[in-house]
């Protein structure tokens, strides 16, 4: 006997998580805002965040380059948000409720970032991509661009999913 199957969540629905992980991500992680980061795509296949570049944010003050260590919580927490995205999509049944009760356990367990080019630019645009979702963990690649779309950093990291 199989079990029953469950409906896929609706339109609505669907379009109230994508909002959710939004709100979870440019409101309630407040390092996110520190870093003003903003979600410009949250759906499958399709995770985009942006950040202006800011005098705050400066890692060299004579040359006025991103810091590392914003190019490295950009990527990470774009890599989450593109788990997020899978996660959701991996239980379609699910309300907005339940799909964000499934990230309370999630945390990053390694990052590595290739920083490939000065962080110069007005505005920054990270994706991420999923590259493994399993029981326990989940991979990602992510990419770093400045406004004129040259690569400014990669990084590929796991997070414990379970």
């Amino acid at each position: 006997m199989t079990a029953p199957t469950l409906p896929r969540r609706s339109a609505e629905e669907d379009a109230r998580v994508e909002q959710a992980l939004i709100e979870l991500f440019e409101q309630r992680i407040t390092f996110n805002q520190t870093l003003g980061l903003r979600i410009t795509g949250a759906r499958p296949g399709a995770v985009h965040a942006r950040f202006a570049m800011r005098a705050d944010l400066v890692g060299h003050y004579a040359y006025g380059r991103l810091h590392g260590g914003v190019i490295s919580a950009v990527l990470d927490a774009t890599g989450a948000l593109g788990l997020m995205v899978a996660i959701a999509e991996r239980h379609p049944h699910d309300d907005t409720a339940q799909v964000l009760h499934r990230f309370g356990r999630m945390a990053t367990i390694d990052l590595r970032v290739d920083f490939l080019r000065q962080g110069l630019g007005q505005h920054f645009v990270a994706t991420a991509e999923v590259t493994r979702l399993g029981g326990r963990v989940g991979s990602t690649q992510m990419r770093l661009a400045n406004d004129e779309g040259t690569l400014i950093a990669t990084a590929a990291a796991a997070y414990t999913v379970a």
